[in-house]
C-alpha cells in the first residue's frame, strides 16, 4: 500500500503545459495542423494533431512526448522541423495531459498504451495517408516508442532520446536519490502495482520491443543526464546491440536530459534567464516566495522572449541527422 501511494504521488498526476511558454501554430511559418480525437485503452479520449507543410511527404512520424511538462505542445518545434523536411507528424497529448481526458496519467506504462492506440488510429482510421511509419520519443516518450515495437511490426524506424528500458527504472532512479539502495526493497511492490493497473503494458520493456521488431533504432543520450541516468537506457541497450547494424548510438557528455535539442537562441535565452534569476533580491527556491517568483518569471518571459526565434531554435545538425536516419528507412 505504501509503495502504491508513493508511486501515485509521483506519477498519477495531471499535467498542463506552462502557459507563458506555450507554443502556437502561428509561431511557425507554413505549418498546418488538423485536430483529431481517438480513444485509448480505458475509453478515455485523447487529442492529437496532424502537422504538415508542403506536399512532398514521404513518411509519417508518430511522436510521444515526455513526462511532467504537459502534452505535446513543448515539442511543436520538433513537429515543425520534421514537417518542413518531408514528413507528416502526428503528435498527441497522453492521458492526463493538456487537451486529453484523464484525472491523472496513472503511471508510466500508460504512455505505451496511449502510443499503441495512437499508432492503430493512424494506421486504421482512414484519416491519414498510407505512408511508411516511424516513431520519435523523448524521455517517457522514448520509453514508450521502444516498448510499443512489441505490438507494431509495421514501424520502420525509431528515434529514442533520453529514454529508459522499464517503467520501474524511473521510479528506482528518483527513489535512489531520496532513499539510497533501500528503494530496491520497494521495487517488487511497485511492479505488482503496475501489473494490476496496466497488465501487459507494465511487464514489457524496451529490450522486449527491440527483440520483436525489425525497425531501425537510434538511441540518443547524454551521460550527465540526472533525470534518466544512462545506465537505465543507453548503457543497457549498448550491451545488447553494440554490434547490431540496426542500431545507431549517439551520445553526449554534458547535455543533460534535453539540452542537445537546443539551438543558439534557446541556449542564449536560458543563460540570460539564469543570470536574471541569480540577480533577484529574494530566494526563488524558498516556498514562501513561490507565487512571487511565478509572477516575476512569467513577466520576464513575456518581456524578453522572442517567440519566433525561440520556436525555431533547434540543433540543426542533430535534427538533420534525425531526418537522414528516417529518410534511409522510408525510401
Amino acid at each position: 500500500m505504501a509503495s502504491a501511494m508513493v508511486y501515485d504521488e509521483n506519477f498519477n498526476q495531471r499535467f498542463e503545459s506552462y502557459e507563458p511558454l506555450k507554443r502556437s501554430v502561428d509561431d511557425f511559418d507554413g505549418l498546418r495542423r488538423t485536430r483529431y480525437q481517438f480513444s485509448s485503452d480505458k475509453g478515455q479520449k485523447l487529442t492529437g494533431y496532424l502537422y504538415s507543410s508542403g506536399e512532398d511527404q514521404h513518411g509519417i512520424i508518430v511522436m510521444a512526448h515526455g513526462f511532467g511538462g504537459g502534452g505535446h505542445n513543448s515539442y511543436m518545434d520538433f513537429a515543425n522541423y520534421f514537417a518542413h523536411h518531408g514528413y507528416h507528424v502526428f503528435a498527441y497529448d497522453a492521458t492526463g495531459n493538456d487537451e486529453s481526458e484523464g484525472d491523472g496519467v496513472g503511471g508510466l506504462p500508460q504512455g505505451v498504451a496511449d502510443l499503441d492506440y495512437a499508432i492503430s488510429f493512424v494506421r486504421d482510421s482512414g484519416h491519414f495517408p498510407n505512408l511508411p511509419m516511424v516513431l520519435f520519443g523523448h524521455s517517457w516518450g522514448a520509453y514508450s516508442v521502444s516498448n510499443v515495437l512489441t505490438y507494431h511490426p509495421e514501424v520502420k524506424a525509431v528515434i529514442a532520446c533520453s529514454g529508459f528500458n522499464a517503467s520501474s527504472d524511473l521510479f528506482a532512479s528518483e527513489g535512489k536519490k531520496q532513499a539510497g539502495n533501500a528503494i530496491y526493497a520497494m521495487m517488487p511492490f511497485v511492479r505488482l502495482h503496475e501489473w494490476h493497473r496496466f497488465g501487459k503494458y507494465a511487464s514489457n520493456t524496451a529490450l522486449d520491443g527491440f527483440s520483436k521488431s525489425n525497425a531501425a533504432v537510434m538511441i540518443v543520450h547524454s551521460f550527465d543526464d540526472e533525470i534518466v541516468p544512462a545506465e537505465y537506457g543507453y548503457e543497457t541497450y549498448l550491451k545488447h546491440y553494440r554490434d547490431d547494424p540496426r542500431f545507431t548510438f549517439v551520445s553526449f557528455e554534458d547535455q543533460g536530459h534535453d539540452d542537445y535539442f537546443q539551438g543558439a537562441y534557446a541556449d542564449a535565452f536560458n543563460s540570460e534567464f539564469d543570470q536574471w534569476r541569480a540577480s533577484l533580491d529574494y530566494d526563488p527556491n524558498d516556498p514562501a516566495n513561490k507565487e512571487r517568483f511565478a509572477k516575476d518569471k512569467a513577466a520576464y518571459i513575456d518581456t524578453n522572449l522572442d517567440r519566433k526565434q525561440w520556436s525555431n531554435s533547434l540543433n540543426d545538425d542533430l535534427f538533420k541527422h534525425f531526418v537522414d536516419f528516417y529518410d534511409s528507412h522510408t525510401a
